[in-house]
């Protein structure tokens, strides 16, 4: 493929030439070989294709056929019920799936907020956060939960001794519970492909095997067109990579609620180490991010550990983070998400901490980004658009101080899988074809991020999509 009229950094426009895998030439006087397909980028910029750095595949392919059940589609427990009792007449038989639920709409929701609502179909809605599940009558019984007050096996929260439906980190479980194939990944990567995203890092803490071999079949039937780095639990080997496929960190998600014992988490981050993986840590408050940096200070930092989230750091917090020579993944679209409803919930003395971004950068922490779908946007346009304005969906400024610049920004998504917020991937002779082709010039992208559009995804040398 040739592509013509393209502009990689300022007004003056390039030809790049793709042959394989690979970008084989530069030149503005490039003419078309026999047989070449040609793509006129018309002046428009040309970046390196975008890398999601923390998403769930699996969960948001799974998000597609769910009901909404969280802001901003839902907002208090009569638009809730009535979506749920909707979607029950119009689907027939068998489970219904909630996503995105926040205690906003209807509060700490249980089991038996769910039976009044829907008392004989088996249902079950998952916490925006994508650690809780809350699970009524039917689908306890569904999934053979004994229905008494004495503890059982299962790992189901009880209050006095009774279920209440409510499961936290047990997605493992479930899946074992609840049996059947897991999700084809043809329409989230096709999804993907048109916002320009040529890989992504798979979050998901309970990745093993089986999730490997599905992602590799799914890539084998040209399902999955994006490379992936996959995270996971310490049943991942290295060694199992694939074209296209590779194992990366081990997940921990920290809870503060009910933290791991310091000792064993350092050794289980040794053991990681040990076996050639980075970790990646999952620390929301505070409290989480200070006990993974401590865990890993002690255990020993190795190249490419990183924190996951973030969301709450002092800048004492983030001089820790600089000194332990961590990499940060952050959200920045969550506060134009969830701006408003941090606003309202948590105390004035948060907010200037939540979700830093230039804070990390000036103080020389690699600061990448990723979407964490499908608990949120997947869009990294309207991601890098939040972290340039730092505005709220009402139009609140949160946190003037921590708007990256336009440079900043694009490395978030721009930078390397294993380098998140690193440089940006260059684009240059003998270079991976990993290439996305913008609808606008380099003198308009940055007013207007949100509102970008993609015309054409190449990765490794194939077009993913094309208008």
């Amino acid at each position: 493929m040739l592509i013509t009229n393209a502009s990689l950094s300022s007004a003056t426009r390039t030809a790049l030439r793709i042959d394989g895998e690979h970008i084989v030439d530069i030149a503005p006087d490039l003419r078309p070989l026999p047989g070449e397909d040609v793509f006129d980028a018309a002046g428009a910029a040309v970046l390196p294709g975008l890398h999601d750095h923390h998403l769930h595949l699996l969960a948001y392919a799974a998000a597609l056929d769910s009901v909404h059940c969280g802001p901003p589609q839902l907002n208090d427990a009569a638009a809730l019920a009535q979506a749920l009792v909707g979607h029950a007449a119009s689907t027939g038989e068998g489970w219904i799936r909630g996503v995105g639920y926040h205690e906003s709409v209807a509060g700490e929701i249980d089991r038996a907020w769910l039976d009044r609502v829907l008392p004989h179909r088996p249902v079950r809605i998952q916490h925006r956060s994508g650690q809780l599940w809350i699970f009524n009558s039917a689908a306890l019984r569904r999934m053979g939960v004994d229905d008494g007050t004495a503890s059982g096996s299962d790992p189901f929260e009880r209050r006095d001794g009774a279920l209440s439906g409510r499961l936290y980190g047990a997605d493992h479980w479930i899946r074992e519970r609840l049996g059947g194939s897991m999700p084809a990944l043809d329409e989230v990567s096709r999804r993907l492909a048109r916002m320009g995203i040529t890989g992504v890092t798979d979050a998901s803490p309970g990745n093993a095997l089986a999730e490997f071999r599905h992602f590799a079949l799914e890539r084998e039937r040209g399902a999955l067109l994006q490379d992936v780095l996959m995270m996971g639990s310490a049943a991942l080997d290295v060694s199992w990579s694939r074209p296209g496929l590779a194992v990366g960190p081990t997940k921990i998600h920290l809870r503060e609620s009910d933290l791991p014992d310091f000792d064993a988490s350092c050794e289980r981050i040794r053991q990681s180490h040990d076996v050639g993986r980075p970790v990646a840590v999952h620390c929301v408050t505070l409290a989480e991010l200070m006990f993974a940096v401590a865990a890993l200070q002690t255990a020993g930092v190795r190249a490419g550990d990183r924190l996951e989230h973030a969301a709450l750091a002092t800048p004492e917090a983030v001089a820790l983070v600089r000194d332990a020579g961590l990499h940060v993944v952050t959200q920045p679209h969550f506060v134009f998400e969830r701006g408003d409803a941090y606003l309202s919930a948590l105390p004035a003395r948060d907010i200037p901490a939540l979700y830093r971004a230039r804070s990390f950068v000036a103080a020389g922490v690699a600061l990448g980004a990723g979407s964490d779908a499908p608990y949120g946007d997947p869009d990294p346009w309207r991601a890098m658009a939040s972290a340039l304005q730092r505005t709220t969906r009402a139009g609140h400024l949160l946190g003037a101080d921590e708007r990256l610049t336009a440079g900043g920004v694009l490395r978030l998504y721009a930078s390397h899988p294993l380098r998140p917020g690193g440089e940006c991937r260059p684009i240059e002779t003998g270079a991976v074809a990993d290439l996305c082709v913008l609808d606008r010039s380099w003198e308009s992208l940055f007013d207007d991020l949100a509102s970008v559009r993609v015309r054409l995804t190449v990765g490794r040398g194939r077009v993913l999509h094309a208008v």
